[in-house]
């Protein structure tokens, strides 16, 4: 066969890209029209998730030009886990982007040496993540009563999951101008036969489930009752919402049933409530909004980010996740006090554009871009950033819940 090489086509598109925005249009063109809306998400005016970009956009660097260190240290110890470089993967709801889902995700994370969080509400097990990569922390959500809560937080802890991440940024906040994907509760034959005008465009996509003979899994498994049915999104999500809302002394609960292992807040945005968290007794905090999905008109948390890591920098594990899209991006958090990053939508574009092989470039986009930043800034380690290595504009901070 080698003699009829020439017949290859010239043409056909590489599956590595170079950065996240290439990826991005690559599963704008390969997922159907509703998962894609589901992804880019959003909330009400977007407001929120355009800034959580912009905000990026308006820092700056103040690089050196001679006298720059051969050496770039990237790697770092996040949640009790030494990774290789300040990079971790935010859980994230069901992921049908792509069959193997956050297995997939799992898999990319570990072989590129990250860890790896899980959403309560992903499409994957606990127990096949956790196997698929042994830096992996369990995200839960307030969901169900004390009982129930310790009983998920007991089969992650059983099935390997190095720390508990607990997200509470949410409004249940609905809504957006430019309308929302619509999205089955079930895969039933009536939604699929609905849904095939939207996959029959998109044979890439039909093909990943085809070979797999299923469809995609709009269930949620780790919030499986014992001896139960497993729940879908939308009925999980109704649970979540008639579910009491926690106070800082359940916060201190769940910590305290967590025991020693390493516990994060997600959805940290002010100062007031970053102390607060620290006399509940967690080990992290993640600035966060929510990755824009949540109250609109809620600052950038690169925009929260130095007076929250100037309040409790030194107590506890402070992290930001929104709005990362580049490797330039992770340095100017980490410089401004991150201790490191989530990604989000970055990896999902990667899965959707080439299953695990695109997570894994999506972190090699990242990893270069890293050492590219600090190169320039004449820095060994990511260790060694300050803040004076941005250039910061005035106006762009949001000390949020200052005394």
């Amino acid at each position: 066969m080698a003699k009829f090489s020439w017949l290859k086509n010239p043409w056909k598109q590489s599956d590595w890209f170079e950065t996240v925005a290439v990826a991005q249009e690559r599963a704008r063109k390969r997922l159907p029209k509703s998962v894609y809306g589901a992804l880019v998400a959003g909330s009400e005016a977007g407001i929120t998730v355009d800034d959580n970009l912009a905000a990026f956009r308006e820092l700056g660097f103040a690089p050196h030009v001679a006298g720059l260190s051969e050496k770039r240290d990237m790697g770092t110890r996040v949640m009790g886990q030494d990774v290789a470089m300040p990079v971790l993967i935010s859980p994230t709801g069901v992921q049908a982007v792509h069959p193997d889902g956050e297995v997939a995700v799992a898999r990319a994370a570990a072989a590129r040496g990250i860890a790896m969080g899980l959403s309560s509400f992903a499409s994957k097990s606990i127990e096949d993540v956790a196997a698929a990569n042994d830096k992996t922390f369990f995200q839960m959500y307030w969901v169900g009563s004390r009982d129930v809560l310790v009983q998920r937080m007991e089969r992650a802890r059983a099935a390997g999951a190095k720390g508990l991440i607990m997200t509470l940024d949410w409004s249940f906040s609905n809504g957006r101008d430019w309308g929302s994907p619509a999205i089955p509760e079930r895969m039933s034959l009536d939604a699929m036969v609905k849904f095939a005008p939207e996959g029959i465009i998109r044979p890439k996509w039909l093909l990943d489930w085809a070979r797999t003979g299923g469809v995609p899994d709009l269930t949620t498994p780790n919030l499986t009752p014992p001896g139960g049915d497993t729940p879908t999104f939308f009925g999980a999500y109704g649970e979540w919402m008639s579910t009491p809302l926690p106070t800082w002394e359940d916060v201190a609960w769940l910590r305290e049933q967590w025991g020693d292992a390493p516990f994060m807040l997600k959805g940290v945005m002010r100062v007031d409530d970053a102390k607060r968290a620290v006399d509940a007794g967690v080990t992290a905090i993640s600035v966060s909004n929510h990755g824009g999905n949540n109250l609109d008109g809620t600052p950038a948390p690169i925009r929260a980010l130095p007076a929250i890591a100037e309040a409790v920098g030194n107590d506890i594990e402070v992290l930001l996740d929104g709005g990362i899209r580049r490797g330039s991006d992770v340095v100017k958090a980490v410089a401004l006090g991150a201790d490191a990053v989530m990604i989000g939508r970055a990896y999902l574009w990667g899965l959707a554009a080439n299953g695990q092989a695109g997570v894994e470039n999506v972190l090699d986009i990242l990893g270069g871009g890293i050492g590219s930043a600090l190169l320039g800034l004449g820095r060994d380690s990511i260790h060694d950033l300050t803040p004076g290595d941005v250039v910061v504009p005035p106006g762009f901070r949001r000390d949020l819940g200052v005394e």
